[in-house]
């Protein structure tokens, strides 16, 4: 493991942080036009299996602990950082990812700042860091635009079908009370695309999502798997879903169907519990339940494409956890697997003719401080080194879905990364 030194420094406000990413491997994490942008690399590590997040957190540990930070700024995301991102699945056989960038540039409740990081030796690592002008990374100018249309993949509506009712009839039989299918979508872009035009496009029309980038996974997330800052914990669950309307009536239409809807009460309530449930295991309190708390009853998320059925978690840190204790017991919720997990898990395996990779996994950034935010992957895209797209939605399945509702309600959920890929008509 390599010995770093990160020094964070004050800065005036950079205006657009994605100017400074890397056009063809952007390391982005924004909300609202905030957040953190790195670039460069000076260590990553790749995972696998059933231990990837353990191994992972194992590995941060050890950089952590021989490293030395000087944080003049002290805010979510300064410090040293690292990004990440983690396959749904263990039997994925794409990597699972924590990358350090040897530079943050952060903007974070107006206050901007950069951060340094780099490979030193233990002879000088505890010597006075010199005192040199604050340098902006360099403005990188825009490059091609990164423009695809998405066809269907592998998941047809015919092979979709088939699935959802194999699920029905599993259910039915009581191997488990939900499962989620998903289906995927294709394009290309081209290699020497520039892919923060996908990030920008996703992060100005979904500002309330946390729009993400790492190593190559790229989205605009409604779902915040777990957030610890100091020691308070939030989580965001999202479970039944319907598109909104056309117009105002039929989308005030569409938000009471949700609100009112059986199915997606019973689907958001096996999310929640077993997020709850999840959290609670690893709460080593006297009192398991102190400081854990949800919406008691599911509020409704409105965003451009879709209306969500929501719930907030929040809590303190149990002792002696990190943010990637609480990443590997949340990861898969129940929303983006089912419940009972280790059932819906191998039946996901078994349904899907495709690997998700990363989708629907845990991405986001953690610090040396302790701090981090994850998201569940989702409303994006894989973005191979050649250029090649790979999109996923899916939904919940729980008894009385309908296949033709379940395969209609992905398309809305594929809106945000097919407009983001749209290619801009002719003026």
């Amino acid at each position: 493991m390599p010995r770093l030194r990160a020094r964070t420094r004050p800065i005036s406000d950079p205006g657009d942080l994605l100017r400074f990413a890397e056009p063809r491997n952007p390391a982005v994490w924004l909300r609202r036009g905030d957040g953190i942008v790195g670039g460069g690399s000076v260590w990553r590590g790749e995972f696998s299996g059933e231990r990837r997040i353990h191994d992972a957190r194992e590995a941060w540990a050890e950089i952590v602990a021989s490293g030395r930070v000087e944080d003049a700024v002290r805010v979510p995301g300064s410090g040293l950082v690292a990004f990440g991102a983690f396959t749904f699945a263990a039997t994925s056989a794409a990597p699972s990812v924590l990358q350090i960038p040897e530079f943050v540039i952060g903007r974070v409740d107006g206050r901007a700042f950069l951060t340094e990081i780099s490979v030193t030796d233990s002879i000088d690592s505890s010597g006075p860091v010199p005192t040199v002008p604050v340098r902006l990374p360099l403005i990188i100018p825009d490059g091609p635009v990164a423009e695809t249309t998405l066809e269907p993949g592998e998941m047809t509506q015919q092979r979709h079908r088939a699935a959802v009712e194999a699920a029905l009839s599993r259910i039915g039989q009581g191997e488990f009370t939900k499962i989620v299918i998903s289906r995927d979508q294709h394009g290309d872009i081209g290699a020497d695309a520039d892919r923060r035009h996908i990030v920008r496009r996703l992060a100005e029309a979904y500002p309330e999502t946390w729009t993400y980038a790492v190593d190559g996974l790229i989205g605009a997330s409604p779902e915040m798997l777990v957030r610890v800052l100091g020691r308070s914990v939030t989580a965001r669950v999202l479970a039944g879903t319907l598109p909104r309307g056309a117009d105002e009536a039929a989308d005030a239409a569409a938000k009471r169907a949700l609100a009112d809807s059986a199915k997606n009460r019973a689907e958001h309530k096996f999310a929640i519990d077993s997020a709850i449930e999840s959290l609670r295991r690893l709460d080593t309190h006297e009192d398991p339940d102190t400081g854990l708390t949800a919406s008691p009853e599911p509020f409704l998320l409105g965003l451009p494409n879709v209306w969500h059925l929501a719930s907030d978690i929040r809590g303190t840190l149990p002792s002696g956890s990190s943010v990637l204790d609480l990443v590997e017991a949340l990861h898969p919720t129940a929303a983006v697997g089912g419940t009972p997990r280790q059932k819906a898990m191998p039946a996901i395996d078994e349904l899907e003719p495709f690997d998700r990779r990363r989708y629907a996994g845990p991405a986001g950034w953690l610090s040396a401080s302790g701090d981090g935010e994850w998201v569940v992957a989702l409303r994006g895209a894989e973005v191979d080194a050649d250029g090649r797209v790979t999109a996923f939605a899916g939904g919940g399945i729980v008894a009385g879905s309908e296949p033709a509702d379940e395969f209609a309600e992905t398309g809305p959920k594929f809106r945000p990364i097919a407009e983001a890929l749209a290619p801009k008509a002719p003026e």
